[in-house]
């Protein structure tokens, strides 16, 4: 055969493939009977917030390995067991770290005048055993300064100028600033000009940031650092964060030793009565345990700095009782599953992270989430809907420490990003559909750059046009728990939503409560998410994939 003869057949061979699937994509139909039940059952039997309440209200915090999360755990596993599905079990995974739990805390400025400050303790802050007062120094050094280097030699400077100083000494770690207004508003929908921004393909001749490592600058600006450092390449990103983590532990080991009391920290977004309360440091049982830490809002951190400069003497108050654990106990995910009928050894995955910080309730970050993704299955379960594929929801721990409870899953039952073998029951997962971005409506889907998924949700979406849901955006999302399926080849989604007011008030913040969920939002994603996953259950073929990504060793 001659080779332009091979090159045309081959041509003709790719052609009449992309016909067949045109034509199977054209043949498959929308139910729209079913689609009316699962409307029906979500908008007139809604038990979404009802869940939200008791994983909020009665069970949260749920931080990973906390007796309130096992708590919480126990609750839904029972009300999973009620509606009939299968299979309802607790996943081990790990070592996770310590557990810890807040039992009482208090921060008071005793002079020049009494004032309650508001302030929130940092997870796996050790407990002070009773109250202390004890006078206020500012570090002479900023974590945001623009350079790196001259970050290290203002802390040995510190070191040796306040060595035997410190005793007994609350330090505050960052130097306080201007305040400065927000010029967004705190609360917002997406508009249409922002939707048709979002399906807007990227631009393909967009410059890649190489950066390496000795080259970066953090702003100057602590509001801008965190999307700085998100742009960053990955592995940059991953040594940036390493660094900073062996840093850190360095600092509490030092502050330890010098016989702080607590550190102060200010955090830009903690101000208007919010305050974001993240980890003190490691969760390992083999990692030093610093001082207690407390983020106190921008107002009265910068009020204690501006008196501090002004050669104004300072007493604070400060206790904190915590329950903090001596083993590295294993995490768990929480899994359940409606069994499918003709194809019932293939599956399609929902899920949300279980876990939440502890300063609120974890109400939009995520129980929101995950109650919507249990309400998907209620209504599958209630309707008794015939599909052929087996339904499955993990609600996963250790989410916000890194996405661990779902990269574990991920290596254990499907492969390992890092060499890149997967296993047989990679094959056998047609999808993963995640909700992790607050309590906002669901406008559309992230297709995570796979374009071959766009005929599917095109058809999904059709149904609730009317609700404004149909954005296709081929762009990535980071940040949750679609990226550990994505990473092995897996077709993974997360939903486009409404921002409302999650990045502004809510996120990780004492304000992410049950009052700021948004009822008919999450009514309505129930019934969205139940259409595309009884849709995808039922399809002739899985979900397109993307090419295997290359090992990332």
């Amino acid at each position: 055969m001659k080779r332009h003869e091979s090159v045309t057949l081959r041509y003709a061979a790719a052609t009449a493939a992309v016909l067949l699937a045109v034509s199977a994509s054209a043949q498959e139909k929308t139910d729209y009977s079913l689609v009316h039940l699962i409307k029906q059952e979500a908008f007139d039997h809604s038990q979404v917030m009802t869940t939200l309440a008791s994983l909020t209200d009665r069970y949260g915090p749920r931080l990973t390995v906390s007796p309130e999360f096992d708590e919480a755990a126990d609750w839904t596993m029972k009300i999973m067991k009620s509606w009939q599905l299968a299979n309802v079990h607790a996943e081990s995974w790990g070592p996770f770290g310590r557990a810890w739990s807040l039992q009482h805390f208090s921060v008071e400025m005793l002079a020049p005048r009494y004032a309650s400050l508001n302030a929130m303790p940092l997870a796996w802050s050790p407990s002070i055993g009773k109250p202390v007062t004890a006078d206020l120094v500012i570090a002479p050094f900023t974590v945001t300064t623009s350079n790196l280097a001259k970050t290290d030699a203002d802390w040995e400077k510190y070191k040796l100028d306040w060595h035997g100083k410190l005793r007994d000494k609350i330090v505050l770690f960052n130097k306080p600033h201007t305040s400065s207004l927000g010029a967004n508003p705190d609360f917002r929908r997406y508009t249409d000009a922002d939707l048709a921004a979002l399906a807007k393909s990227p631009d393909p001749g967009a410059p890649k940031i190489n950066v390496k490592f000795e080259d970066i600058r953090l702003p100057d600006d602590p509001a801008e650092v965190a999307a700085y450092v998100a742009s960053l390449p990955t592995a940059v990103r991953t040594i940036l964060t390493d660094k900073a983590r062996e840093a850190a532990e360095k600092r509490d080991q030092w502050f330890a030793a010098e016989g702080v009391v607590a550190i102060f920290l200010e955090d830009a977004r903690a101000h208007e009565g919010r305050v974001f309360a993240e980890a003190a440091g490691t969760r390992m049982v083999s990692g030093p345990i610093g001082p207690p830490k407390f983020r106190v809002t921008e107002e009265q951190y910068n009020r204690i700095g501006r008196l501090l400069e002004a050669k104004e003497a300072v007493k604070v108050r400060v206790d904190l009782e915590a329950t903090i654990g001596n083993a590295d106990l294993n995490a768990k995910n929480i899994i359940a599953e409606i069994p499918g009928g003709s194809k019932k050894d293939e599956v399609v995955m929902i899920g949300a992270h279980f876990d939440s910080w502890h300063g609120g309730t974890g109400a939009t970050d995520n129980a929101a989430g995950s109650a919507v993704m249990l309400e998907v299955m209620r209504i599958l379960s209630t309707l008794k809907v015939k599909m052929d594929r087996t339904v499955r929801i993990a609600l996963w721990s250790g989410e916000e420490e890194g996405l661990l409870g779902s990269k574990a899953y991920v290596k254990e039952h499907f492969g390992d990003p890092v060499t890149m073998v997967v296993t047989g029951e990679q094959a056998k997962l047609a999808a993963y559909f995640n909700l992790d971005n607050g309590s906002g409506r669901v406008r559309g889907v992230y297709l995570q750059g796979n374009d071959a998924a766009r005929p599917f949700f095109e058809r999904a979406f059709t149904p609730f046009r009317d609700l404004g849901v149909g954005t296709i955006s081929l762009r990535d999302t980071g940040g949750t728990d679609h990226l550990s399926f994505d990473a092995v080849g897996i077709p993974g989604f997360q939903f486009i939503q409404d921002p409302l007011d999650y990045s502004t008030i809510t996120h990780h913040s004492t304000m992410d409560t049950y009052d700021h969920l948004v009822p008919a939002d999450l009514i309505e994603a129930s019934a969205v998410i139940a259409s595309i996953v009884a849709m995808e259950a039922n399809a002739p073929d899985a979900m397109p994939r993307k090419p295997l990504p290359a090992p990332q060793k």
